[in-house]
Parts: C-alpha cells; sequence; structure tokens
C-alpha cells in the first residue's frame, strides 16, 4: 500500500500542473519569508520613465534619450554600462544614430542588448555593435517543457541561450563578467568568473539560473533626468539602463514578493546576485525521489509500529510530527541555498500515511475477525468434546457407584468392570479425536496414510450403535456386503461413519428401520491412481428435512427441525466435524431427504488401488 501511493505521489509530482503551480507558490512565499541578506548594492537602474518619456517626447525620441542618459552616465565614471534597449534598426534621423554612436564611443564597458525573435538574433547594428565591449541578450524567462507560467513571475532566467547556430550569454552575466574583468569558465554543471562559481548546469540548449531577488528599493533606481545630479550614485557602479515607463516596456513581470518589475530591473537583480556570490539550486530529482521515499518508508513505519505499541488509537496524532517536518524541510532547504519541491514530498507523506493507516486498520480488522473466528471455533470444539464425553464418563459413573454401593456377583461386577475399560478407551478416543480434529482444522495435522478396510469399518460402528437402536428398538440392517479399501486415517473415517450413524438412531422414531449400504463404482482409464468411488451410506427413516434445512446441515452448531421434535440435545457441530472429515480426505458428502419419508446421508470417498486386498493384513480381511 505504501509503495503504490508512494508511486502515485510522484507521477503527480512530477506530471500534474497543479504540482508545479503549488511549487512555485511555496518558492513566492519562501522568498518572502527568507529574503536575501541586505549588503551594499554594486548596480543602478538608470530608468527611461513617464516622466522622462513626457519631458523629451516620448518614445519616438528613444536614441535622444539614450544619448542624453549615456551623457550623464560617462561623466559620472561608472565601471559597466548595460543597455536593455534593442538597437536592431536605424533610425529615420541619420544624425541622431550619429550622436547615439558618439555617445556610446565616450562609454566605457559597455554592453549592448539583443533578442530573440522567431528563432533569431536582433542584435544591435554594426555601427553600434563594434563601440561595445559585449553583446547580451535579453531573455527574461527561463520555462521548463510544458511548464505554465501563466502567475506572470519570474523567478530563473536562461544565463545562456543557443539559437540560430549562435550562443548568446546574458546581458548581466556579461555586465558581471565586465566588472570582474574576468573570463567565463564553462563546464556542463556550472560556470565560473574568478572566484565565483555560478550553479547553472545546461539543460538543453539554455543554463537556467534562479535570481536571488532583493527586497524592494535596495537597488537604487534613478531617472534620466535626474541622473546628472546624482553621480555619487553611478561612480564605480554597473549601471542598467532601459524603459521603466508603463507605455513602453514590454516585459514587465512580477517578482516573487508581488511587485512589478521590468526587464531592466530583473537584470539589476541577475547582476546583484551573481555580485553577491549566493545562488540557489534545485534539488536534484535523484535526491528528491530519495527524500520522498525516506518520508513514504517513515510514514509506514510509524503507522505500523507506533500506534499499535505506544500510542493506540493515535495513529493520527502519531503522524502529524512528520506531516510537519515535510512542510519545514523546503523551507530550511530554501534558507541554505536549495530549492526544494514542496508538493512531492507533501503529496507522499500525506498519502503513504493515508495508505498505511487504512492497510492497518483493515489488518487490524482482519486479525480482529481473525481472533474472533478462532475463539468461536475453538469454544465450539470444547462444547463438542464435552458433549461427546458425557456418555462415556455418565456410564463409568453409574458403574462404578454400582460396583461400590452394591455387593455384586462376580459375572456382574467383571461385566461392569468391562464396560468401564470399555468406556475409558472410548473417552480416550473421543479427546484423541478432537486433538485431531483442532489439529486437522488448523492445518498443522497430516493425516495418517493407511489402508482401512471399508468392511471392518462399518462392522466396527455397526457394532458400537447397536446398544442404542436395541434400546429404541431400532433395527439396524447391512443391505449388502461392503467390498473396497481406503486410504486415510482410520480413527477419524470412523468417527465419521459412527456419527452418522448415531444421529439416524437418534432422530428415527422407535420400532422404525436405519439400513447401511455401500457401493464401489470402478473408475475409468483417466481415473489411474484409485479404484474408483466408495460409497458408504446411512438411511433413517425419521422425520425428514426440507430443502432449506439440508443447505444448512452441515454449519456448526445448526439445529435441525428433527432435533427439537426428537427431545435429543446435541451441540450441532458433530455434522460439520464429519464433513471436514471427508473432505480432508478427498471425498464429499450427499444428502438426500424430504420431511415425513427420513434422511439418507452417503459419504463418497475414494477407493484406493495400491491399497488391495492381497496387502492387507490377516486381521483385516473380510
Amino acid at each position: 500500500m505504501v509503495t503504490a501511493c508512494f508511486a502515485a505521489s510522484m507521477a503527480a509530482a512530477w506530471w500534474m500542473p497543479l504540482a508545479r503551480n503549488i511549487d512555485n507558490a511555496a518558492y513566492d512565499r519562501w522568498t518572502r519569508w527568507s529574503p536575501p541578506p541586505e549588503g551594499a548594492p554594486q548596480s543602478v537602474v538608470v530608468a527611461i520613465d513617464e516622466a522622462t518619456l513626457e519631458a523629451r517626447g516620448g518614445v519616438p525620441e528613444i536614441r535622444p534619450i539614450l544619448s542624453e542618459a549615456l551623457d550623464k552616465i560617462a561623466a559620472a565614471k561608472p565601471n559597466v554600462v548595460a543597455i536593455d534597449v534593442i538597437l536592431h534598426d536605424a533610425s529615420r534621423d541619420a544624425a541622431r544614430d550619429a550622436r547615439l554612436e558618439a555617445s556610446m564611443r565616450a562609454t566605457p564597458n559597455l554592453v549592448l542588448g539583443c533578442d530573440l525573435v522567431d528563432g533569431k538574433w536582433e542584435e544591435p547594428l554594426d555601427r553600434f555593435k563594434v563601440l561595445s565591449a559585449a553583446v547580451g541578450h535579453v531573455q527574461q524567462e527561463y520555462l521548463e517543457p510544458g511548464e505554465d507560467r501563466s502567475d506572470g513571475v519570474n523567478r530563473e532566467i536562461p544565463i545562456e541561450e543557443i539559437a540560430d547556430g549562435k550562443r548568446k550569454w546574458a546581458m548581466a552575466l556579461e555586465a558581471f563578467r565586465l566588472a570582474r574583468g574576468q573570463s567565463i569558465v564553462e563546464s556542463p554543471d556550472d560556470l565560473e568568473i574568478g572566484d565565483v562559481r555560478i550553479p547553472a548546469g545546461r539543460r538543453g540548449g539554455e543554463r537556467p539560473l534562479l535570481v536571488l531577488y532583493r527586497q524592494p528599493q535596495v537597488i537604487p533606481r534613478v531617472s534620466v533626468l535626474d541622473v546628472g545630479e546624482h553621480p555619487e550614485m553611478i561612480r564605480g557602479k554597473v549601471v542598467f539602463l532601459g524603459e521603466t515607463a508603463l507605455t513602453a516596456a514590454r516585459d514587465r513581470l512580477v517578482n516573487p514578493y508581488g511587485n512589478n518589475v521590468t526587464g531592466v530591473e530583473v537584470h539589476a537583480h541577475v547582476f546583484e546576485t551573481l555580485a553577491q556570490g549566493k545562488f540557489l539550486s534545485r534539488a536534484g530529482d535523484s535526491t528528491v525521489l530519495a527524500a520522498c521515499a525516506g518520508l513514504a518508508l517513515a510514514a509506514g513505519l510509524i503507522i505500523w509500529f507506533l500506534p499499535g505499541r505506544f500510542l493506540p488509537g493515535w495513529s493520527g496524532l502519531a503522524i502529524l510530527p512528520l506531516l510537519g517536518f515535510v512542510l519545514y524541510i523546503p523551507l530550511l532547504a530554501f534558507r541554505h541555498g536549495v530549492v526544494f519541491p514542496l508538493f512531492a514530498p507533501a503529496t507522499v507523506a500525506f498519502l503513504t500515511s493515508a495508505g498505511a493507516a487504512t492497510y492497518q486498520y483493515l489488518f487490524v480488522r482482519r486479525q480482529l475477525r481473525h481472533s474472533e473466528s478462532e475463539k468461536s471455533r475453538y469454544q465450539q470444539a470444547i462444547h463438542w468434546a464435552a458433549h461427546e464425553m458425557r456418555t462415556p464418563l455418565t456410564a463409568i459413573q453409574g458403574s462404578s457407584e454400582i460396583m461400590s454401593r452394591y455387593n455384586l456377583p462376580d459375572a456382574k461386577r467383571h461385566q461392569l468392570s468391562d464396560m468401564i475399560n470399555s468406556e475409558s478407551k472410548r473417552l480416550s478416543k473421543i479427546i484423541q479425536t478432537f486433538l485431531d480434529v483442532e489439529r486437522l482444522a488448523e492445518g498443522q495435522m497430516e493425516l495418517k496414510r493407511e489402508p482401512v478396510d471399508a468392511a471392518e469399518l462399518v462392522s466396527s460402528c455397526m457394532a458400537r450403535v447397536a446398544p442404542l437402536a436395541e434400546r429404541k428398538q431400532i433395527a439396524l440392517t447391512l443391505d449388502n456386503p461392503v467390498d473396497g479399501v481406503l486410504l486415510g486415517d482410520r480413527e477419524l473415517m470412523e468417527y465419521a461413519l459412527y456419527n452418522l450413524l448415531t444421529n439416524a438412531v437418534k432422530y428415527s422414531p422407535g420400532g422404525t428401520e436405519v439400513h447401511v449400504f455401500s457401493g464401489l463404482t470402478p473408475s475409468g482409464p483417466s481415473h489411474s491412481g484409485h479404484d474408483g468411488e466408495l460409497r458408504l451410506g446411512v438411511r433413517d427413516q425419521g422425520i425428514g428435512m426440507d430443502s432449506k434445512e439440508v443447505k444448512q446441515i452441515f454449519k456448526k452448531f445448526y439445529r435441525t427441525k428433527r432435533a427439537e421434535a426428537s427431545g435429543e440435545v446435541g451441540t450441532g457441530i458433530g455434522l460439520s466435524i464429519v464433513e471436514q472429515i471427508v473432505t480432508h480426505h478427498g471425498g464429499r458428502i450427499d444428502v438426500t431427504s424430504a420431511p415425513g419419508k427420513g434422511s439418507c446421508f452417503t459419504m463418497v470417498l475414494k477407493a484406493n488401488r495400491a491399497a488391495s486386498a492381497q496387502d492387507r493384513p490377516a486381521a483385516s480381511l473380510p
């Protein structure tokens, strides 16, 4: 059950869109609860905001605005300047491009942006490109295959993008490289710039990097109109210049704090993530799988052992600490720089706990039913043994009292002694039969496989029943000679036949007849292991039973109408034991009866060819 719930949970975690949405929402919550430590920012955003566009003539004047901004920024001596404006098309006014070109030439460590449109790179004009120290892409979102980012929250960017046969690093990475004066050393699992290792392993044609967003207002932002008045904000910093006006910015996103951010601000946060040298990395699939497997195992062990041994009836409370720990694991991992999914462990813990608890409940119920059944069966067996032992004990008690109370002749005393001896042996046999039947029911006993002469079996049982039949003046008749040899346990089969005979006598009115008959049916070619079927039947002239009673006759403790009519007191389990004995010998019992016409019980057993007449001991021959 735990394995099935674990597999279902992991399948849901990997393939359900809901799982990704829940994990993303949890990521945003953890970012708010555990923001990165504050430090001195190394970048500044110079914004082409609404006020700038309104004062300078709007979007058509974007190149003069850039020229003005670059002139003011260059005067403040920045470290690196990155422009998040795609300068792919030439302006209609050549003078504007010339002026922008002059401003770029005066700007140190210039990084220009390029964009991916319809699978192809839109790069800056060559006249601008040659003036830049690097060209970086401005893609802001990295999406897993099949991932839905309808919430608009930016959490991860492709720090490397390969398309159209060309590879481009992200603008923020190029700016960081220039600011450090180091080259990029790459491997399949990470990038290194100087002493900074960036955990950005390649996935397909991209290297995704989680952005460690800083809280709002941490990264300084100044309008192009005011940048000349605050040179101290620019000096020695990495400047990200771009559009933040709502009417102009086409890449407005939301950060995990719920604040709107534009593309140029995203690049600034990416740069600060690199500059601080503290990164987030996603837990590997194997790590998640192992952790979830451990949670599933823990849930199963808690439900299996703890409630039953220490907290009976408190399975729910026993599992609550585990569920609480599962919710805390992702937050703890996030604080240590690892993004651990929430949906997978939470679902695994909940489903495996529920599945284990359900199985435990059903298991305990099954054990309880089995225990109650065993208790009932044992009580029935004790009841049967007590009932069967009552007759020989009564005979022994009566005979011993007569012998002790009266001065009897030697012949009579000898007769009573023989009776006591006979009934004692019978009592011992009843006890042994009781133990054998118990072991047989438990599957702890192997049936004896010895040849049993059917004629001797019938003769012995009829002799034992004869006194009972004589007292009721019932004629006990053997209809035909008995032939055949059985292979099995003589004592158990004798008990079965004796029980059928005593029942026939008990439930028949005086002056009637009880007939014993047999029949041997030869086997065909396909039954090479035995001589066919041996039928041993007992027919009485009692009140009989209807079809409904016949169907229930072998149920334990079922009392038939004929038992009530005859006034006989019995346990109602004798026939159920007879059926067990016959069934374990590979046979069956056929019953025919009708009200007022008596009943006929026939044991149908396999006659054995291997135990033929010539193999029997001399005493066993008829």
